[in-house]
């Protein structure tokens, strides 16, 4: 496996379901590698969005492979700078 297709309603659901105030999103990458995508920002910032519209403080989005991890925000990936 690849890919996978993330809908940002599953990931904020229970988030929302537990009246959530933040959210830190983790998910592995299948390769190993935790480099993040384009698709990865785009979804990211989706998410960060959505987490604005619900109220919900995206505080990171972590990619993780194989003994190491990336996180978005520390990148700047997918987050404004406000």
């Amino acid at each position: 496996m690849n890919a996978s297709m993330i809908r940002v309603g599953e990931i904020v659901r229970d988030a929302v379901w537990l009246n959530a105030a933040r959210l830190i999103v983790a998910r592995n990458h299948p390769s190993g590698d935790p480099a993040p995508s384009p698709e990865d920002v785009a979804v990211t910032r989706n998410i960060v969005e959505a987490g604005k519209l619900l109220d919900i403080n995206v505080l990171d989005h972590l990619a993780i492979g194989r003994r190491q991890y990336v996180s978005l925000r520390e990148r700047g990936l997918g987050f404004d700078a406000a």
